[in-house]
């Protein structure tokens, strides 16, 4: 796995932030999901919360940190122990998207403005294989790298007050889909039935950082079709498990 030149910086009292170089990298991620599993299995003296973003980990602890330098040493030390990130554990999910202009609201928007058809940006949106980087801004939203550059698209000046749930839209150069009905910027571009998060279930969010996400094209009935069997919880997502 690549090495990178890490950043250790005290942040607040209590927690200590570890940084990767800026960019939106499966490099990247890769060495931040090794280091949080390190950081993980590691028995620290005290209570400590990890938390991850692209190229990121802050490392909270219960009491205020005495000794930065040496808790950066310690930090420092778990990185350099020799372990290797269990890949059996992330699956590549397949994920049913309507893109009818019913639900796609901003699709001839983005058709007309990088002059492409339609069918060309639903071609573009499912053709590509999505990496999870991570999940936030909502419980179970996900943040996925690998958008097609024919179909990036800037962020609207001025927010939706109400997307729908099951929302799949474009911002910048990501997709994501809306898991709730909530304000956002995003280009919405179709709809699934598929439930991101649900907070009764054991594990609410089913994806994970380091999984993959592949869209499905279906037509209106079909979309009706799943949600329905969602409804009666006789629906499974289709997944398989990856080793990359």
């Amino acid at each position: 796995m690549k090495k990178f030149k890490l950043q250790y910086k005290p942040f607040g009292e209590h927690s200590i932030l570890i940084e990767w170089p800026q960019i939106i990298s499966e490099n990247v991620l890769k060495s931040v999901l090794l280091y949080k599993q390190k950081l993980e299995n590691f028995e620290f003296k005290q209570k400590v919360y990890i938390k991850f973003a692209y190229n990121s980990i802050l490392i909270s602890y219960n009491s205020t940190i005495n000794n930065i330098y040496d808790e950066i040493l310690t930090l420092k030390a778990i990185n350099s122990i020799d372990e290797v990130i269990d890949k059996s554990v992330f699956k590549m999910w397949k994920i049913p998207v309507c893109y009818d202009l019913e639900f796609g609201l901003d699709l001839e928007k983005i058709s007309n403005k990088n002059n492409i058809e339609i069918p060309e940006i639903i071609h573009a949106h499912t053709s590509t294989i999505y990496r999870v980087y991570f999940l936030g801004f909502l419980p179970g939203f996900l943040y996925l790298g690998g958008l097609d550059k024919k179909i990036h698209f800037p962020r609207k000046s001025t927010p939706r007050m109400q997307i729908e749930k099951g929302a799949v839209a474009i911002g910048g150069s990501q997709t994501g889909i809306y898991p709730n009905e909530s304000p956002g910027g995003w280009n919405i571009i179709g709809s699934t039935p598929i439930e991101f998060f649900n907070v009764q279930k054991e594990n609410p969010c089913f994806a994970k950082a380091g999984d993959k996400i592949q869209f499905i094209s279906v037509s209106k009935v079909d979309y009706d079709q799943i949600a329905s069997s969602i409804a009666t919880h006789d629906y499974i997502i289709e997944s398989e498990v990856i080793d990359d």
